[in-house]
C-alpha cells in the first residue's frame, strides 16, 4: 500500500471521527434543548392552569378565563410538537378546546374569597403579579399580540385596584367594629390615596366616594372616643386666662 493511500485513509478516518463526534454533540444538545423546552412549557401550563383555578371568583371573568385557557392550549400545542405521543397533553388539549368552544358561556367555578387581611392581600397580589408575568412572556413567545398584551396589562392593573379596594374596605370596617377608629382611618386613607394614583382615577369615582364616606365615619368615631381634657387641666387653663386678664388690666392701667 502506497504512502499516499495510507495518508488518505488516515485523514478520512480522522474526518469520520470528527463527524461522529459532532453528530453526537448535536444530538445531545438537541436532547437538552428539548428537555429544557418541555420543562418550560409544562411550567407555563401549570402556571396558567393554577391561576385559572385559584384566582378569587370576584376577580375572575369569562374573558380572563378564556385568555388563560387559550394560553394553556398554545403551550400544549407547543408541547405536542416536541412529543406527539404525550397522552397528558392530548387529553388536556381536548378539554381546553371544548372549554374555548363555549365562548362567553365558559364555566366560571372560582369561589368567592374574602380578601380581608394583609397576608391574604399579599397572596392575591402575588397571583396577579404572576398573571402579569405570564402575559409578558406569552407576548414574547408570540402567544399574544403586542396589542393584546397591553390590553391585559391594563386589566391586571384594574384587578389589582379592585383587590385593594376590597382589602382596605374590609380592614377598615373590621377595625371600626373592634373599636379601632385610628386603624380604620389609616386603611380608608390608603384606599383613597391608592385609587387617586391610578392611571384613570375617574374609573373608580364611586369607590373613592364610598371610601371617603367610611373615612369620615372613622374620623367622627375617633373624635368621639378621644379622651376629654382632665378637670385639673381645665382649672389650670382658667387660672392662666385669669392671669392673662389681670396682666392685661395692669398694663392698661399703667399705660392709662
Amino acid at each position: 500500500m502506497s504512502p499516499l493511500v495510507i495518508t488518505i485513509l488516515v485523514v478520512s478516518g480522522i474526518g469520520l471521527l470528527i463527524a461522529i463526534a459532532y453528530c453526537n454533540h448535536w444530538v445531545e444538545r438537541k436532547k437538552l434543548e428539548t428537555s429544557r423546552r418541555t420543562s418550560e412549557l409544562n411550567d407555563r401550563i401549570q402556571r396558567s392552569s393554577g391561576l385559572s383555578d385559584a384566582l378569587p371568583g370576584q376577580l375572575m371573568s369569562a374573558d380572563l378565563k378564556l385568555l388563560l385557557s387559550r394560553l394553556q392550549l398554545h403551550f400544549v400545542n407547543q408541547l405536542l410538537l416536541l412529543d406527539k405521543k404525550n397522552q397528558g397533553a392530548i387529553s388536556r388539549k381536548q378539554t381546553l378546546t371544548q372549554q374555548l368552544s363555549l365562548g362567553q358561556d365558559i364555566v366560571l367555578n372560582n369561589p368567592q374569597q374574602a380578601i380581608n387581611s394583609e397576608p391574604r392581600g399579599n397572596e392575591v397580589r402575588q397571583q396577579l403579579e404572576n398573571l402579569h408575568t405570564l402575559i409578558l412572556r406569552s407576548a414574547k413567545d408570540g402567544a399574544l399580540s403586542v396589542q393584546e398584551a397591553k390590553h391585559w396589562q391594563g386589566e391586571v392593573q384594574h384587578l389589582l385596584a379592585q383587590m385593594h379596594i376590597e382589602l382596605f374596605s374590609s380592614i377598615g370596617r373590621l377595625a371600626l367594629q373592634n373599636g379601632q377608629p385610628g386603624r380604620a382611618r389609616r386603611a380608608f386613607e390608603q384606599g383613597v390615596q391608592m385609587l387617586h394614583k391610578q392611571p384613570s382615577p375617574e374609573r373608580y369615582q364611586r369607590a373613592i366616594e364610598k371610601l371617603q364616606v367610611q373615612l369620615d365615619q372613622a374620623n367622627s368615631q375617633l373624635v368621639e372616643t378621644s379622651p376629654a381634657p382632665l378637670a385639673e387641666d381645665s382649672e389650670l387653663n382658667a387660672g392662666l386666662k385669669g392671669l392673662e386678664t389681670e396682666e392685661d388690666w395692669k398694663k392698661k392701667s399703667i399705660y392709662d
